[in-house]
């Protein structure tokens, strides 16, 4: 037999109080006295009601209760370990979660324009992705209060990695094990969706060279896809060179776990051989012994829920914008070490 579903009509009978009485109870409104508080609540109790999202939104001045996410390629590692975080912080909040996948610039172009008409959620945080101005001119003109994570906009808070330091602990890293021939393989710099993070690690990447007396080789830069296929590839490329690295440095772990295996189809020993350096410090990395640049991919987005309902409880969309850049540290394992000695 299956049990009974009650309302809050239900609820407000038992109690003998008006609906409305109920919904300010469910929501702590203090405009309503204890004894029919209690009164409310032992209803509650007895009848086992729950209270359903739809109820709750319409009862808290017409908020939705909901916070949007949008992020490009969700199921990669890095975006899991962001969305690790958000989900956690939304643990203790009344909040749902919408998630926005986006695989197209043209399905960015979208949500960026359809999700602040249609107020289907209280803010949003955006992942990687990088609003145009006419984009923040839209958030701003519906309401929509926004925090971006992994992106920057001068008109919206952000949650930014240090990617340059990044690329340049890397990078001293290597040239302190004594190499100078080191290649950085990296997704398209140019890539549709205008990312920032592999730009900027190339930046920190070339600036430490500079500062070290190493020159830059352009044939040691190869981009290519964000996946295991195209590292595995372009580690090959290198390794065909006349003159090949003696290390690779990768803005991901997931193309640094391509190169390894290429390294590996190679007869090549990692690191006796070719050193490796990848980005990101993913769980897989920790198993596998893998030297990398560790981001915080959960506190990042632990802080980007946190601070975005900060600006809805507050009421502050127009607040001034603000840049909170998280720090990156180096996590030395067992696919670095000196360069081969011929």
């Amino acid at each position: 037999m299956v049990a009974k579903t009650y309302t809050i009509r239900d609820v407000a009978e038992k109690a003998d109080v008006g609906v409305g009485t109920v919904s300010r109870v469910i929501n702590n409104s203090p405009l309503v006295s204890e004894k029919t508080r209690e009164k409310v609540l032992a209803a509650i109790e007895e009848l086992d009601y729950h209270p359903s999202p739809i109820a709750r939104r319409l009862s808290t001045g017409g908020r939705s209760q909901a916070i949007g996410i949008i992020a490009p390629f969700f199921t990669r590692p890095a975006y899991v370990g962001r969305l690790r975080g958000i989900e956690t912080a939304l643990l203790e909040s009344q909040y749902d979660l919408i998630l926005y996948n986006v695989e197209t610039p043209e399905q960015r172009d979208d949500l960026f324009k359809r999700i602040p008409r249609e107020r289907r959620v209280d803010g949003l945080v955006i992942i990687t992705l990088h609003p145009t101005d006419e984009d923040v001119r839209l958030f701003k003109q519906y309401g929509m209060p926004v925090v971006l994570v992994d992106s920057k906009h001068s008109e919206l808070t952000s949650i930014i990695i240090d990617d340059i330091d990044g690329g340049r602990q890397g990078t001293q890293h290597l040239i302190d094990l004594g190499h100078r021939k080191i290649a950085f393989l990296s997704d398209y710099i140019d890539y549709p969706f205008g990312f920032g993070a592999s730009q900027q690690r190339l930046k920190g990447y070339r600036q430490t060279l500079e500062r070290n007396n190493v020159v830059f080789k352009e044939q040691y830069h190869r981009q290519g896809d964000h996946s295991k296929a195209a590292a595995y590839r372009l580690a090959q490329e290198l390794m065909a060179l006349s003159e090949p690295p003696t290390s690779i440095f990768t803005t991901s772990d997931t193309h640094a776990i391509g190169c390894l295996e290429a390294l590996q189809a190679l007869g090549l020993q990692v690191p006796e051989d070719v050193s490796v350096v990848g980005y990101d410090d993913i769980e897989v990395s920790a198993y596998i012994g893998l030297t990398t640049v560790s981001q915080p991919l959960f506190q990042s987005g632990v802080d980007g829920i946190t601070t975005l309902m900060e600006i809805i409880d507050n009421g502050s969309d127009e607040a001034p914008s603000r840049s909170i850049t998280l720090p990156v540290n180096l996590v030395v394992r067992e696919t670095t070490g000196p360069p081969p000695s011929n």
